[in-house]
């Protein structure tokens, strides 16, 4: 399992037998990918995967700015530019659970058509610029080449919400709990307005 997805980052591939019972058989290849990189990163932070205990946090975060989610997702991973990437209970074809994206800087939730090994086998390798952003992180890389850290995101100084645009010039590199945060706020918000409204005295808390 995931053999493509190792060598498309260059890591050596782990036999990883499930020794986790009561697991969700839905959740086929989560305990798997969760034992084998937990909290390792990817291409200098193209793409982490969480560990269990970063999963159940990020749940609680994601939920938090989306709570139409809540009881319904289990985050695994997250790119460069701080998207989670979680598995939903509610969208379940042929008995596995479906990939769900949540990106903080535009409010949106993507529906990804794929498990979790079809994820990283497949769509990754294959797609990774539709996955990851990867064309804009090599540009990013390019002209900061210090490593992304496991904690750290690349985000918009102005989400695309509030005006800003979708350029490299707009991003800037910070911690991800309180991009998340402020996202989140922001969210929330400005949920229900109309495009192209003007927002002013936007108050934000830390």
């Amino acid at each position: 399992m995931y053999k493509n997805f190792c060598k498309y980052f260059g890591v050596n591939h782990k036999a990883i037998n499930s020794t986790v019972k009561n697991i969700s058989s839905s959740m086929h290849g989560l305990e798997e990918l969760q034992k084998a990189f937990g909290g390792q990163s990817f291409s200098k932070g193209l793409y982490r995967i969480h560990t269990p205990d970063g999963a159940e946090k990020w749940n609680s975060i994601v939920t938090e700015a989306f709570p139409e989610f809540r009881r319904r997702i289990i985050c695994f991973g997250y790119d460069w530019l701080g998207r989670q990437f979680a598995l939903d209970n509610q969208r379940v074809e042929n008995g596995q659970q479906r990939v769900l994206m949540f990106e903080p800087g535009t409010g949106e939730v993507l529906e990804i058509p794929c498990n979790i090994v079809q994820f990283h086998e497949e769509e990754i390798p294959e797609y990774t610029d539709s996955c990851l952003a990867s064309e804009a992180f090599k540009e990013w890389i390019s002209k900061n080449p210090n490593e992304i850290k496991i904690s750290e995101y690349v985000g918009y100084k102005t989400m695309l919400f509030l005006g800003g645009e979708d350029i490299i010039q707009n991003l800037e590199k910070g911690d991800m709990d309180v991009y998340w945060s402020i996202c989140s706020q922001l969210i929330h918000k400005t949920k229900g307005l109309p495009e192209g409204r003007v927002i002013k005295n936007l108050g934000i808390y830390e």
